[in-house]
């Protein structure tokens, strides 16, 4: 349903997982209204991560694809994580008050989202860096 994610990862709860030094749910994020987020509130869910962005040719499906799996399967503890980003073609230039705007005007979305984040690099957000490195 949701082809062509620049970036995206499904995780399963680390509680079905062998335990690990280290998990994504030990994280923290800034959310898209700048407050500070433990991941560990969405384990115990599927989260897909993903790196979103309004200027992408492919924003409209993503966003509508995207609301339309956490409208379905959240009841199902499942979430999407999206974390705005504006390293690929510079294709979120835009504030995260001008982010969230855009999503729940256009698209109504109910997912969570977060302050907006590099994903890869040296400067990549520390979830990002895990989930390169784990996956």
């Amino acid at each position: 349903m949701v082809a062509a994610l620049v970036a995206a990862w499904l995780l399963l709860s680390a509680a079905a997982c062998a335990p690990r030094e280290q998990d994504f749910y030990d994280f923290k994020a800034v959310n898209i209204r700048g407050k500070l987020v433990s991941l560990e509130k969405y384990r115990g869910s599927v989260s897909l991560v993903v790196n979103v962005a309004s200027e992408c040719g492919f924003t409209d499906q993503h966003y509508r694809d995207l609301q339309q799996l956490q409208r379905d399967l959240g009841p199902h503890h499942f979430n999407v994580l999206a974390f705005p980003c504006n390293q690929f073609g510079q294709q979120e230039p835009d504030s995260n008050r001008e982010i969230e705007s855009f999503a729940r005007r256009t698209y109504s979305v109910s997912f969570p989202m977060f302050s907006k984040v590099a994903v890869t690099g040296t400067g990549a957000h520390p979830a990002f860096k895990y989930l390169i490195r784990e996956f």
